[in-house]
């Protein structure tokens, strides 16, 4: 979990796994409020969960690992 804990804010060290999936993709270290919004415009991402899971992503993961 300590590899998790240096990924995301201060304010989330220390949550569960179920916490951090929930909580909101600014969460994130890297990612500003302004980029949490755009990322829900576009492609209606408000959580880590959502980025995580998110079609999108997921397809262009896939086609990156295949790449390589």
């Amino acid at each position: 979990m300590s590899d998790i804990a240096d990924k995301v804010d201060k304010s989330y060290e220390g949550k569960s796994l179920t916490e951090l999936a929930d909580a909101p993709v600014e969460a994130l270290q890297g990612v500003s409020e302004s980029d949490a919004k755009h990322l829900e415009e576009a492609f209606g991402v408000r959580t880590i969960r959502d980025l995580g899971t998110n079609k999108y992503f997921l397809w262009a993961q896939s086609v990156a690992n295949l790449a390589a």
